[in-house]
């Protein structure tokens, strides 16, 4: 009988859509209700503001959404894994380091501060140092969103898995990453370092 089945296809395999984007964009962040309005997951916040209904792709550890061309994620991993989604998903896209967008928030920046760069330093961020690890270079670009160093007393990992004080300035990130896509990163950070 499973031959019969067989010939006339009853037990085919669906097949998987090869993804195809020209661009990824990616918000950091750490999965969960747990970190959801924490600092870490700014990214996770101003991704919200790009894309919605992300959905899973087999074999990759992210929630991903393509749409005009470009692919929008969320890794489901915590931050310190990041790249374990970044990097295998970028290779199935066809997209190169230097079409990825990362929105991340940044304690180097005062809070609500915005900033866009290619490449640099991670400043010891994980998620960042992660990413770079899997795509094997550091020349992606960089969506930073500023949320201040911690006072005196706090520590970092304390800092960071709080709650955001203040609004996440997810038009400015959304402005920021359909600049760096349509005008350039010259033109995006004219805009976006002049507020």
């Amino acid at each position: 009988m499973a031959r019969v089945c067989a010939m006339f296809g009853f037990f085919r395999r669906k097949r998987t859509p090869q993804l195809q984007a020209d661009w990824l964009v990616v918000g950091l962040g750490n999965p969960g209700a747990k970190y959801a309005a924490t600092r870490h997951n700014v990214g996770y916040v101003a991704l919200g503001e790009l894309a919605g209904g992300l959905q899973p792709v087999p074999g990759i550890k992210a929630r991903v959404q393509v749409r005009d061309g470009v692919a929008y994620a969320r890794s489901t991993t915590y931050m310190n894994t990041t790249g374990e989604a970044v990097g295998p998903l970028a290779k199935q896209l066809g997209v190169a380091p230097d079409h990825i967008i990362v929105i991340h928030d940044e304690l180097d920046l005062p809070a609500g501060t915005m900033r866009v760069k290619l490449g640099g330093n991670e400043n010891g961020h994980n998620g960042l140092k992660s990413i770079t690890e899997h795509l094997g270079t550091r020349d992606y670009l960089r969506v930073r969103i500023g949320i201040g160093r911690p006072p005196k007393g706090v520590t970092v990992p304390d800092w960071v898995l709080g709650p955001v004080e203040g609004e996440v300035p997810v038009g400015t990130a959304a402005q920021a990453v359909r600049l760096l896509i349509t005008d350039g990163l010259q033109k995006a950070q004219n805009v976006i370092h002049a507020r």
